[in-house]
C-alpha cells in the first residue's frame, strides 16, 4: 500500500498541518502504517501536486503561519476507488523471525534481552491502543459503538493492532519459555562436558 491512501484516510477526520496529521498518525494510524514525519510532509507535498488535497496558508499573530490540508473531492474519488477495490495479502517482514530461524548460532541465553525488550514494547504500544480504544467507546460497549458511532473504520483498523499486540506478547511469551528451557538445558551439558571423568 502506498502511503498516500494512509494520509488521505487520516485526512478524513478533517484538515490537518502536516505536524497535526503526523500526531494523529502517532495515534491513530500508527497501527495500519508507520510513517515519519518527514515522510508524511513528503507525501502532502505530492499529494497537492496531483491535486489530491487542497492546502491553504493560515496566518498566526504570535507564531510563524501554518499550512493546512483538506482532501478534496478528487482525493475523496480516489480513496473511495482505492478502498473499493482488492486488498493483496501481506507479507510478513520481521527481523525477530529472521533472528528466531538463525537462533541457533548462539546461545539461547544471549536471546534473552533482546525478546525482553520487544515484550516491553509490545505492551506498551499494547497500553496506547487500550487507550485510545477507551477513547473511542466512551463507556459504551462495542455493540452500543457500532450502533452510535458516525464512523466505524477506525475502530477497526484499531481492532486489528489491539489484537496484533496480543498475539505478539503470547509469542514472545512462548519464545522466551523455549529460550529458557534450551538455556537451562546447555548449561547443564556445560556442566557435565566440564564435569572430570571417574577413575576406573
Amino acid at each position: 500500500m502506498a502511503l498516500k491512501y494512509a494520509v488521505l484516510a487520516a485526512l478524513l477526520d478533517g484538515e490537518a498541518s502536516g505536524y497535526d496529521l503526523a500526531k494523529r498518525f502517532d495515534v491513530s494510524v500508527s497501527n495500519v502504517w508507520h510513517a515519519l514525519p518527514q515522510q508524511i510532509y513528503a507525501e502532502l507535498a505530492a499529494l497537492e501536486k496531483q491535486g489530491l488535497i487542497t492546502g491553504q496558508v493560515v496566518v498566526q499573530e504570535s507564531r510563524p503561519n501554518k499550512r493546512l490540508f483538506s482532501l478534496n473531492e478528487r482525493g475523496r474519488d480516489a480513496l473511495i476507488e482505492w478502498v473499493a477495490g482488492d486488498s493483496r495479502p501481506s507479507a510478513v517482514k520481521d527481523e525477530a523471525l529472521v533472528r528466531c530461524f538463525a537462533a541457533d548460532l548462539v546461545e539461547a541465553s544471549r536471546l534473552l534481552p533482546g525478546f525482553m525488550a520487544r515484550r516491553e514494547h509490545a505492551r506498551a504500544k499494547l497500553e496506547h491502543y487500550l487507550d485510545v480504544q477507551r477513547g473511542f467507546l466512551k463507556g459504551r460497549t462495542e455493540e452500543e459503538y457500532f450502533r452510535t458511532a458516525r464512523r466505524v473504520g477506525p475502530y477497526l483498523a484499531l481492532k486489528r493492532g489491539l489484537i496484533f499486540e496480543q498475539e505478539n506478547i503470547a509469542w514472545i511469551d512462548w519464545v522466551l519459555e523455549v529460550l529458557e528451557q534450551r538455556g537451562a538445558g546447555e548449561g547443564g551439558e556445560r556442566n557435565a562436558h566440564a564435569r572430570p571423568g571417574r577413575a576406573g
